[in-house]
């Protein structure tokens, strides 16, 4: 696991350092809030562990600048037992814990498992490809972060795709795991479903000219499109 502490109190940098390196962790350290920010910003880390009060740009900040740039890591803050407003701010900024000082060693890799448990179950239960995000506990669907009105059956057909972003169903295989059971196969009852969800998705991008997600194969059948990453 690859942890970032942003720390300036030399003592508790020090620390926690050891405690993280003989658990296995690798360690990068920073002093100062400018530096933290910059380091945070690469993504490289799996945990921030971020003092509130630092030389520079302050705790707060850098987490604002993080949520705001869209950066998800997750974030531990270290506050003083007295700062409750500030605890408060952190977690209404996108703060995942907090640990007020001082605080015992233990704790904190209690609370980093805990953490990293509780956000893994979050994300198996969330589908995000490309703009479109599926929530499959509250049964939510957005694009570009606009809610999408959809029928179960729709909820359930694009479920099925997103599974497998860039993976060709065919319309047959659509149907046996969308809708239970088998239906005449030349039905079309798929690309009619297909066709109100896309309708629903054109709705909430009129200013927007990106192809739907959803792509015909001829001959074939759909597939979720499957965004191009660099290398």
């Amino acid at each position: 696991m690859k942890i970032l502490l942003v720390e300036d109190e030399r003592r508790i940098a020090d620390f926690v350092c050891a405690g993280f390196k003989e658990q296995g962790f690798v360690v990068t350290h920073c002093d100062e809030g400018n530096a933290g920010f910059d380091a945070a910003s690469s993504g490289n880390f799996d945990v921030i562990v971020l003092d509130i009060m630092l030389p520079g740009r302050d705790g707060l900040s850098i987490l604002k600048g993080l949520r705001r740039e869209g950066n998800a890591t997750p974030v531990i803050l270290l506050t003083a037992r007295n700062e409750l407003d500030d605890r408060v701010d952190g977690l209404n900024l996108g703060a995942d814990d907090y640990l007020a000082k001082p605080f015992f060693m233990e704790e904190l890799i209690a609370r980093i498992h805990a953490m990293l448990r509780r956000i893994s179950g979050e994300r198996q239960n969330v589908l995000v490809v490309g703009n479109l995000r599926l929530d499959r506990i509250s049964r939510e669907v957005a694009w570009a972060g606009h809610t999408i009105d959809l029928t179960r059956r729709e909820f359930n057909l694009i479920e099925y795709l997103m599974r497998s972003p860039g993976r060709v169903f065919t319309r047959t295989q659509i149907l046996e795991h969308v809708w239970g059971y088998d239906f005449d196969p030349s039905t079309n009852v798929v690309d009619v479903c297909i066709q109100r969800i896309r309708k629903k998705i054109v709705a909430l991008n009129m200013n927007d000219q990106e192809p739907s997600p959803i792509e015909s194969v001829r001959g074939v059948g759909y597939r979720f499109h499957k965004p191009h990453t660099d290398v």
